[in-house]
Order: structure tokens, then sequence, then C-alpha cells
């Protein structure tokens, strides 16, 4: 890489032009043994994949990338370095935004700029026979310069927010060395600080939500997150942690 994107150390880079999924490649990889550390980059994707399935639309210009890590922890606290990767894309984008712009994390592991999707993440994991974590898949998207169409959920790219012009490569390096700093946090010192830093800029904290889970929905007001992670829905006297959902706006 260039000196003015370097990577930090930790990191072992692989880039593509084009490839099927940064995930997928790096799934194939983790399962032969591959180091913590790989990180695979890719121009452009033709299976990029969202959360629960969804299609991840992947066109050239956008950063595209999957980082391999193999933390000796419980398998239950993976979703937690989805904050850390919401944190990283956040700290590498806002020096770039115009000070007016609101840029906010959305739960569990969205980043808003002005109240829309700027970012997609996507963590996947594997368990060891000792009942640890194998390893574990952070796949991050960030919009640069293009953004798909989303009627429930907008979205925006950098560019279009008044960005000051970033490349894919200067992006990967700055995304990467926050991630790093954050994970490195989180094994020494656990969720907490992660927590603090994320709830600072939480879109909707104190405000009434909806959550949808599968094929429901729950209201109430967004109480924050528990030690672990969860959101916690507050409706009346009853507080409610939700592991697990997609949260709109309360209805009007």
């Amino acid at each position: 890489m260039s000196d003015g994107s370097r990577l930090p150390a930790f990191f072992r880079l692989e880039r593509f032009e084009e490839i099927d999924s940064t995930n997928e490649e790096l799934k194939r990889r983790a399962v032969r043994g591959a180091n913590e550390g790989t990180l695979i980059w890719a121009g452009a994707q033709t299976g990029g994949r969202g959360r629960r399935g969804r299609s991840f639309v992947s066109p050239p210009g956008n950063l595209y990338m999957s980082m391999l890590l193999r933390p000796e922890r419980a398998p239950g606290r993976a979703a937690q370095l989805g904050f850390a990767a919401a944190l990283a894309v956040g700290e590498a984008a806002a020096p770039l935004l115009p000070p007016a712009a609101d840029l906010a994390y959305k739960w569990p592991n969205d980043v808003l700029i002005d109240g829309r999707k700027t970012c997609g993440i996507l963590l996947e994991s594997q368990a060891a026979a000792s009942g640890t974590l194998d390893w574990l898949i952070v796949g991050i998207g960030v919009n640069l310069v293009s953004f798909p169409p989303g009627p429930e959920t907008p979205a925006t790219s950098l560019t279009a927010a008044g960005a000051a012009p970033v490349s894919p490569e200067t992006m990967l390096a700055r995304v990467a060395g926050r991630f790093l700093f954050w994970y490195e946090r989180w094994l020494g010192e656990g969720f907490a600080p992660l927590r603090q830093a994320w709830l600072a800029r939480a879109q909707g904290l104190g405000q009434p939500i909806r959550v949808r889970l599968g094929d429901s929905e729950s209201e109430g007001r967004f109480a924050g997150l528990d030690e672990e992670g969860a959101l916690l829905l507050e409706s009346g006297p009853v507080r409610r942690r939700i592991t697990a959902g997609d949260v709109f706006p309360a209805a009007r």
C-alpha cells in the first residue's frame, strides 16, 4: 500500500479486483487454518451478502473488506465486535465529513450519516471443540461513491454526504487501524469501553422505536445497551432485552 495508507503490521492483505464475496473467500481460508489478521479486500463483489442473507450490492468504487480474527473468547461474545466495526467506520469517516453532518450508530451495527445508512457489517463465526471461537470474520462494506436504493432504510455514500474524497485504499487503512484499536481494547478491557463510545453516538437513544423480530414487531423506548450489547427496550414498567432484530423509528 502507499505510504499515506499503511496497514498496521497485524494485518496480512490480499487484494482482488473482483470476487464473489470477501467473507466467503475468508471463510474458505479460515477453515484451512489462515492466520489471524488475514484481510481480504476486493474492488467489487458479485455475491455480496448482508445480515439475514440479504443481498449487498457491491459495484466498483466502494470499500469491501473482511478481517479474520481468532480470539480465545466465548462464541456468545462475538457479536460485540460488530460494535467495534461500527466505531471503526465512524471514526474513519468522521474527519472527512462536513462539520454539520450527523454521524450516528444504529443498533446493532449500522453507521448512519444524516439518518441514512452508509455501510454494511456482517459477522460470521465458528466455534472450536474447546467451546471458544475457532474463527470470526468481520466483513465491512462502506459506500464511498455510490449506494443502493432502499425505501425502508434509506442509504447514502460519503460523497453524497459531502465528505472529502477518499480512495478505497486509504479508507481500508483507516478502518483497519481503528478496528484494531477497538479489538485490542476489547481483548484487554472487555465490552465496556466499546459500549460507552457507541452509546455516545447512538441513534434514537431514549426515544420511541420499533424493533422487527422476524414476523412480529415490538415498540418501546430505546433504553440503551446491556453489558453484553443487547438492546434494552422499555415499554411501561417492562424492560425487554433484545439480542437480534431490525430497528426503525416508532410508527406515527
